[in-house]
């Protein structure tokens, strides 16, 4: 059974990182209640959809609100009060391109010149790929994750791939399309940028991340799990994968299990705080050079057929939300969904993370839910009433659930 559940699970988990980081709404007309009175609305349809738990940080800037609502531990009772740590998954790429575009700045890495050059023989036509490319998604490599044997082994919550053996699942696929002719979400990418940044730099990328971002910034809560997370008890959210298929919900809890499988891609824990402190200091300039953050900034569009409304950079996407563009990206585990998202000019932040990664229902359900309240959660954050629309795309994503049943 759990081979069954955890298969299905890394795959929507994986999609949602991209889609529900970038998709938008349109706008027709606006409601407003409060603040409070939107993040009711939030809180209530996460939790009926069947999430254990619910947190969100909002600085608008001038006050900070924390909500939290709901479990930080099933087993135990222990309610989350929004300062948990928790699993931030794919936010991991924006601290991966932050180090490299630090090399840029040092000289030590270009941009634009081939994977080749930095790996030698290890990307099949590494000579056409350029580091750009892999910041952007733009080299048409196979995602790893989409991969029938990854598949078959990332149910092993003990698995501890190395990221030769992670970029082999996307070798033995053919690429999506030529090199820098197109875009998507490819984990590869960052597999890749990782091994790059620690071989220029010369240390482990945990230890990258603690020198050169989280000790700088004051992150005391934030590291990259190697190959999992570490003090997991009290202040720490644990994540479920959520089994729908059966006559009732079943909760798996994957806290502890190993995130070698995200690696550079998605192995970040850290917590509200931390990531809105680390997001506000790269767009306002802190962590790089203002002619990196501009190339940080410089996106692509991103296909009609992916129905996303926003562009990507180099390890940060604008989103085009109905109340206005905010900058950021977003994280998925097996058992967390997180965004991470602020203003152009770093001064104002918004974060939050749903314990949970469903299987066994159309995702297209929980993907409505988890856009609606990240476009509501960006609507508080820039001072603007939540749309009509919004709220009701919220109200209307309530599963019919069974009763609950602990695992």
């Amino acid at each position: 059974m759990r081979k069954h559940l955890m298969k299905a699970a890394v795959g929507t988990s994986i999609a949602l990182s991209v889609t529900a980081a970038l998709v938008g709404s349109g706008v027709t007309g606006a409601t407003a209640g409060t603040k409070q009175d939107a993040m009711r609305e939030v809180v209530k349809y996460t939790l009926d959809f069947g999430a254990p738990g619910f947190m969100a940080r909002i600085d608008d800037g001038r006050r900070v609100t924390v909500t939290a609502a709901g479990l930080a531990d099933r087993d135990t009772g222990r309610r989350i009060n929004g300062h948990e740590q928790f699993e931030a998954g794919s936010n991991t790429k924006t601290f991966v391109a932050v180090l490299a575009l630090q090399l840029v700045d040092q000289r030590k890495l270009v941009l634009d010149a081939p994977v080749e050059r930095y790996l030698p023989g290890v990307v099949p036509n590494g000579a056409n790929i350029t580091v750009r490319m892999l910041l952007q998604h733009t080299s048409g490599l196979f995602n790893y994750t989409g991969d029938e044997e990854f598949n078959s082994k990332v149910f092993d919550p003990d698995w501890v791939p190395s990221d030769t053996e992670l970029i082999g699942y996307a070798f033995q696929n053919a690429p999506d399309f030529a090199p820098g002719t197109s875009w998507k979400y490819s984990n590869t990418n960052y597999i890749l940028a990782g091994m790059i940044v620690e071989k220029l730099a010369r240390a482990d990328l945990a230890d990258l991340i603690q020198q050169r971002i989280a000790k700088p910034l004051g992150l005391t809560r934030t590291y990259l799990a190697d190959p999992r997370a570490t003090s997991t008890g009290r202040g720490y959210a644990h994540g479920y994968t959520i089994d729908f298929s059966g006559p009732q919900r079943v909760y798996y809890d994957t806290t502890g299990w190993s995130l070698a499988w995200g690696g550079a891609a998605g192995a970040i824990i850290s917590d509200q705080r931390d990531l809105s402190r680390f997001f506000s200091a790269l767009l306002s300039g802190k962590l790089i050079s203002p002619r990196q953050l501009a190339e940080m900034k410089t996106t692509v569009p991103v296909p009609a057929e992916f129905q996303i409304v926003g562009e990507y950079g180099l390890g940060l996407m604008r989103k085009d939300t109905p109340c206005g563009p905010v900058w950021g990206h977003g994280g998925d585990t097996n058992g967390h969904h997180s965004t991470a998202v602020t203003t152009a000019d770093g001064r104002r932040t918004a974060t939050s993370d749903t314990t949970m990664s469903p299987t066994g229902i159309d995702p297209r359900r929980y993907i409505q839910l988890m856009l609606a309240a990240e476009d509501a959660i960006s609507c508080q954050m820039l001072g603007k009433p939540v749309p009509a629309e919004v709220l009701g795309k919220l109200r209307g994503t309530t599963p019919l659930p069974p009763a609950e049943q602990a695992s």
